[in-house]
C-alpha cells in the first residue's frame, strides 16, 4: 500500500483544494464566512433537481437528520459521501493497511488528498444506485421534451446530484479553514433545526385528521375532543424526551477531568486541558448510523433488481428478511408491537426484540469502536497531545517535562474515558430514538445538533479570547 501511495503523490498532491488562510483570520471574518457558506447551503437545499419525478423514492429518507441534505434538490446525497469516505480511511488506518505519517507536511497532503479520492469515488457509488435503482425517475414531461429519451434525463439527474456532492465538499473545505467549526456539523444542525421547527409548527395533516406538528396537533386535539392518548400520547412522549435529551447532553458536556498545566517559561501563566465525558465527541455517531444507511442503500438496490434473499421493501421501510432485522429503530412505531401504527405487521414479538438487541448492540460497540479510530484520526490520543502540550511550552506541575511521561500521565485518562463516552453516547441515541424525538429528527440528529451546538459555543468563546490576548495564541499554536 506504501508503494501504491508514493505512485499516487502527483495525483494527491494535485487534487483540488480550498487555499488555506496564510496567517490568522479575525473572528469577524470566520463569522461572515460560515454564514456565507450557511445561507448558500440553505440556496441549495432548495433547488430541486431538474428533469426529477415527484413518485421518487427516497432512500435516505430515516436518515436525513444526519446527511443533511434534501430530497429530490441538488444536495440530495448530502455529507453521505464525506463520511462514507472517512468511515472507509479510518478502517484503512486503523488496519494498519495505509501507514501515512500526518505530523508532517507531506503526509497531510497525501492524507486529504486520499480523503478526497474516496469523497469523489463515495459521490459516484451513492448517486449510482439512486439511479440505477428506480429509485429516482425522470419526469414524463421533461423525457418528452428531449424526444421521449429518458436515459438521458437520468444522466442528467445522475450529474447534478454529483455536482452537489462535490459543493458540499468544499463548502465543508472552506468553513473548515476559513470560518467556525467544520462544514458537516454546520449542516447537520441546519437540518436539524429544520425537523424541529417543523415538528413543533408544521399544520399539514398526517395520516389521520390532525397536523404533524406539536403545537397545531395539541389545539386541534383539544378542541375536538378526542382521545388525548390515542392522539397526542405519543407526541408528548416525544416533547419529554427531545426535552430530556438537551438537558442531558449539556450536562455531559460539561462534565469533564481537568489536567492542570502550567508554563516552563512564563511564571504564572496556568492552563488545564479538558478530558470531557464524550472526549471524541458524538461525531463517531454519525459513521455509525451513515455505515447503516449503506448497508440499508445496498439491500434496497439488491431488492429493485430482484435479489430478495436479504429483504423485501416497501419504498424504503425493509419488511422482512436479514435487513429488517439490521434496519435501525428509527421511532417507537418500529418496536412498539400493541400499537395500532405498527411498523413490524407480522412480525413476532420476539422479532421485534431480538431488532432491538442488534441496533443496541451496533451502536453500543460501533459507538466504542468509531469513538476510538476518530480520536487516533483527529490526533486527539494519548501520543498527539502530549506532543503539542510539549509544542505549546507546557507542561503538568510536579512531573518531569517530556512527552514520553506526558502521554503515560494522559493514557491513565483518554483511552478510558474514549470508550466510556462511545458506549454512552451509543446507548442514548438508542433510547431517544427509540422514545421519539420531535419533528422525525431522530435521537442521534439531536444528539449531534446540541453537541454541535455547545462545542461551537466554547469554541466561538476561544476565538473571543485569542482576540483579546492575541499573545496566547503562540501558547496553543493557534498562528
Amino acid at each position: 500500500m506504501g508503494e501504491l501511495l508514493d505512485r499516487m503523490e502527483p495525483l494527491l498532491a494535485r487534487m483540488p483544494a480550498v487555499k488555506p488562510p496564510e496567517g490568522h483570520v479575525h473572528f469577524k471574518n470566520k463569522l461572515m464566512w460560515t454564514a456565507a457558506v450557511l445561507l448558500l447551503y440553505f440556496i441549495l437545499t432548495n433547488i430541486p433537481v431538474f428533469g426529477l419525478s415527484a413518485t421518487s423514492i427516497d432512500v435516505f429518507e430515516y436518515y436525513r437528520a444526519l446527511l443533511a441534505g434534501a430530497q429530490g434538490t441538488i444536495l440530495h446525497l448530502g455529507i453521505g459521501p464525506i463520511v462514507t469516505a472517512s468511515i472507509v480511511l479510518q478502517l484503512l488506518r486503523g488496519a494498519d493497511l495505509i501507514k501515512i505519517n500526518t505530523s508532517d507536511q507531506r503526509g497531510q497532503v497525501l492524507y486529504m488528498g486520499l480523503q478526497k479520492v474516496l469523497i469523489f469515488v463515495m459521490i459516484i457509488l451513492e448517486a449510482l444506485p439512486n439511479v440505477l435503482g428506480g429509485w429516482m425517475s425522470a419526469d414524463p414531461a421533461v423525457s418528452a421534451f428531449f424526444g421521449g429519451n429518458a436515459g438521458f434525463v437520468m444522466l442528467l439527474i445522475f450529474l447534478q446530484i454529483c455536482i452537489g456532492g462535490v459543493l458540499v465538499m468544499f463548502m465543508d473545505e472552506v468553513v473548515s479553514k476559513w470560518g467556525i467549526g467544520s462544514g458537516v456539523g454546520l449542516f447537520i444542525v441546519a437540518g436539524v433545526a429544520q425537523g424541529l421547527i417543523n415538528g413543533f409548527f408544521n399544520w399539514e395533516a398526517t395520516t389521520d385528521q390532525f397536523a404533524v406538528g406539536f403545537f397545531p396537533r395539541l389545539f386541534q386535539v383539544i378542541a375536538d375532543g378526542s382521545n388525548f392518548i390515542e392522539y397526542f400520547g405519543l407526541q408528548l412522549l416525544a416533547l419529554v424526551t427531545t426535552v430530556g435529551l438537551f438537558f442531558i447532553i449539556v450536562y455531559v458536556e460539561s462534565t469533564r477531568i481537568e489536567i492542570p498545566l502550567a508554563h516552563a517559561n512564563v511564571r504564572g501563566a496556568r492552563s488545564r486541558f479538558p478530558v470531557k465525558l464524550v472526549y471524541a465527541s458524538v461525531l463517531p455517531m454519525i459513521l455509525v448510523r451513515v455505515l447503516q444507511a449503506n448497508v440499508q442503500m445496498i439491500g434496497m438496490f439488491l431488492s429493485s433488481i430482484g435479489f430478495t434473499a436479504l429483504g423485501e421493501y416497501n419504498g424504503s421501510t425493509p419488511i422482512n428478511g436479514l435487513m429488517w432485522y439490521l434496519a435501525p429503530i428509527n421511532q417507537p412505531q418500529d418496536w412498539m408491537w400493541w400499537l395500532s401504527s405498527f411498523t413490524g405487521t407480522g412480525h413476532a414479538v420476539w422479532e421485534v426484540i431480538l431488532r432491538v438487541g442488534i441496533d443496541c448492540t451496533v451502536m453500543i460497540l460501533g459507538g466504542a469502536l468509531f469513538a476510538i479510530f476518530w480520536v487516533k484520526t483527529a490526533g486527539l490520543d494519548s501520543k498527539h497531545v502530549a506532543r503539542q502540550i510539549q509544542n505549546s511550552g507546557m507542561q503538568i506541575p510536579g512531573y518531569r517535562r517530556s512527552p514520553a511521561v506526558l502521554e503515560r500521565y494522559l493514557d491513565r485518562y483518554i483511552p478510558r474515558v474514549t470508550v466510556i463516552g462511545g458506549v454512552f453516547i451509543g446507548l442514548l441515541s438508542v433510547m431517544a430514538n427509540m422514545l421519539g424525538i420531535i419533528g422525525f429528527v431522530g435521537g442521534t440528529g439531536l444528539l449531534l445538533t446540541v453537541s454541535i451546538i455547545y462545542r461551537l459555543y466554547e469554541q466561538i468563546a476561544n476565538e473571543q479570547m485569542m482576540e483579546m490576548y492575541p499573545f496566547m495564541r503562540g501558547f496553543f499554536d493557534k498562528e
